[in-house]
């Protein structure tokens, strides 16, 4: 079993700061990919942010120059950190992970439960 969890949301004024944590638990055999997503209600889930294993990133045109995401391999643990934040940002933010769970299977796709992140005007 594995299980995502994130930690760092809060509610923030715009131009502020916040630093977003998610550690990945469980029968893990390898990360592919790591990522963060955003939701607002009656909208679909967006890509932010993903990091590969080797460090390649990749942002949404948004938040590129604002937002930074980073890795810890060896924890299974993936940042972002946030800055110049806009009411616009204002979202459940939602950690994703491509792995594995043994050296034989196939990648999965899995979850974290979501953190609100809220920006004040």
């Amino acid at each position: 079993q594995v299980q995502l969890v994130e930690t760092g949301g809060g509610l923030v004024q715009a131009g502020g700061s916040l630093r977003l944590s998610c550690a990945a638990s469980g029968s893990i055999f390898s990360i592919n990919v790591m990522g963060w997503y955003h939701q607002t209600p009656g909208k679909q889930r967006e890509l932010v942010a993903r990091i590969t294993s080797g460090g390649t990133t990749m942002y949404a045109d948004s938040v590129k120059g604002r937002f930074t995401i980073s890795r810890d391999n060896a924890k299974n643990t993936v940042y972002l950190k946030m800055n110049s934040l806009k009411p616009e940002d204002t979202a459940v933010y939602y950690c994703n992970a491509i792995l594995r769970t043994h050296e034989w299977g196939y990648d999965g796709n899995y979850w974290g439960q979501g953190t609100q992140v809220t920006v004040s005007s």
